[in-house]
Protein backbone atom coordinates (compact mmCIF):
# COMPACT_ATOMS: atom_id res chain seq x y z
CA UNK A 1 0.00 0.00 0.00
CA UNK A 2 2.81 2.43 0.85
CA UNK A 3 4.40 1.79 -2.54
CA UNK A 4 1.20 2.77 -4.30
CA UNK A 5 0.93 5.96 -2.26
CA UNK A 6 4.56 6.82 -3.05
CA UNK A 7 3.91 6.25 -6.76
CA UNK A 8 0.80 8.45 -6.69
CA UNK A 9 2.70 11.12 -4.79
CA UNK A 10 5.58 10.90 -7.26
CA UNK A 11 3.25 11.16 -10.25
CA UNK A 12 1.53 14.17 -8.71
CA UNK A 13 4.91 15.88 -8.30
CA UNK A 14 5.72 15.18 -11.95
CA UNK A 15 2.34 16.61 -13.00
CA UNK A 16 2.97 19.73 -10.90
CA UNK A 17 6.42 20.14 -12.47
CA UNK A 18 4.89 19.73 -15.94
CA UNK A 19 2.34 22.44 -15.20
CA UNK A 20 5.06 24.74 -13.82
CA UNK A 21 7.06 24.25 -17.01
CA UNK A 22 3.93 24.74 -19.11
CA UNK A 23 3.71 28.35 -17.93
CA UNK A 24 7.03 29.27 -19.50
CA UNK A 25 6.68 26.90 -22.43
CA UNK A 26 3.37 28.37 -23.59
CA UNK A 27 4.84 31.86 -23.26
CA UNK A 28 7.87 30.80 -25.32
CA UNK A 29 5.66 29.24 -27.99
CA UNK A 30 3.61 32.43 -28.24
CA UNK A 31 6.77 34.54 -28.38
CA UNK A 32 8.29 32.44 -31.17
CA UNK A 33 5.02 32.48 -33.12
CA UNK A 34 4.80 36.27 -32.97
CA UNK A 35 8.45 36.62 -33.98
CA UNK A 36 7.92 34.19 -36.88
CA UNK A 37 4.87 36.16 -38.01
CA UNK A 38 6.59 39.55 -37.76
CA UNK A 39 9.99 38.53 -39.14
CA UNK A 40 11.05 39.50 -42.63
CA UNK A 41 13.92 37.07 -43.12
CA UNK A 42 13.49 33.42 -44.01
CA UNK A 43 15.98 32.34 -41.35
CA UNK A 44 14.13 34.19 -38.59
CA UNK A 45 10.69 32.93 -39.66
CA UNK A 46 11.76 29.30 -40.01
CA UNK A 47 14.04 29.45 -36.97
CA UNK A 48 11.26 30.72 -34.73
CA UNK A 49 8.79 28.18 -36.11
CA UNK A 50 11.35 25.44 -35.48
CA UNK A 51 11.84 26.66 -31.90
CA UNK A 52 8.06 26.60 -31.32
CA UNK A 53 7.91 23.13 -32.90
CA UNK A 54 10.59 21.82 -30.53
CA UNK A 55 8.74 23.08 -27.45
CA UNK A 56 5.46 21.64 -28.74
CA UNK A 57 7.25 18.32 -29.23
CA UNK A 58 8.30 18.32 -25.57
CA UNK A 59 4.76 19.02 -24.44
CA UNK A 60 3.23 16.43 -26.77
CA UNK A 61 5.64 13.79 -25.58
CA UNK A 62 4.76 14.24 -21.93
CA UNK A 63 1.19 15.53 -21.69
CA UNK A 64 -0.66 12.36 -22.57
CA UNK A 65 1.27 10.19 -20.15
CA UNK A 66 0.40 12.60 -17.34
CA UNK A 67 -3.33 12.60 -18.08
CA UNK A 68 -3.46 15.74 -20.21
CA UNK A 69 -4.57 13.90 -23.36
CA UNK A 70 -6.31 16.81 -25.10
CA UNK A 71 -3.32 19.08 -24.57
CA UNK A 72 -0.97 16.41 -25.90
CA UNK A 73 -3.08 15.93 -29.02
CA UNK A 74 -3.28 19.68 -29.62
CA UNK A 75 0.49 20.06 -29.15
CA UNK A 76 1.17 17.20 -31.59
CA UNK A 77 -1.22 18.71 -34.14
CA UNK A 78 0.51 22.10 -33.95
CA UNK A 79 3.91 20.44 -34.13
CA UNK A 80 2.93 18.43 -37.21
CA UNK A 81 1.45 21.47 -38.93
CA UNK A 82 4.66 23.42 -38.36
CA UNK A 83 6.64 20.47 -39.73
CA UNK A 84 4.37 20.38 -42.77
CA UNK A 85 4.93 24.07 -43.37
CA UNK A 86 8.70 23.83 -42.89
CA UNK A 87 8.85 20.88 -45.32
CA UNK A 88 6.22 22.27 -47.70
CA UNK A 89 6.35 24.27 -50.90
CA UNK A 90 6.34 27.63 -49.09
CA UNK A 91 9.30 26.82 -46.82
CA UNK A 92 11.53 29.08 -48.87
CA UNK A 93 9.28 32.11 -48.35
CA UNK A 94 9.71 34.41 -45.36
CA UNK A 95 6.16 33.95 -44.08
CA UNK A 96 4.25 32.38 -41.27
CA UNK A 97 0.78 31.39 -42.52
CA UNK A 98 -2.12 33.07 -40.73
CA UNK A 99 -3.81 29.73 -40.14
CA UNK A 100 -0.72 28.39 -38.38
CA UNK A 101 -0.54 31.46 -36.17
CA UNK A 102 -4.23 31.07 -35.25
CA UNK A 103 -3.71 27.39 -34.43
CA UNK A 104 -0.73 28.15 -32.20
CA UNK A 105 -2.71 30.91 -30.49
CA UNK A 106 -5.55 28.46 -29.81
CA UNK A 107 -3.03 26.03 -28.30
CA UNK A 108 -1.63 28.76 -26.06
CA UNK A 109 -5.17 29.62 -24.93
CA UNK A 110 -5.78 25.94 -24.18
CA UNK A 111 -2.66 25.99 -22.00
CA UNK A 112 -3.91 29.06 -20.17
CA UNK A 113 -7.25 27.38 -19.53
CA UNK A 114 -5.54 24.32 -18.10
CA UNK A 115 -3.33 26.46 -15.89
CA UNK A 116 -6.29 28.34 -14.35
Amino acid sequence: MDGTMDMVSGLEKIRERFLDLLVTRQQSIAHHAVLAYESLSLEEVNGNLAAARDILHQIAGTAGSLGFDDLGIAARTCENDIISHLNGPDNDLALCPDALLVQIDEFVEQCKGLLR
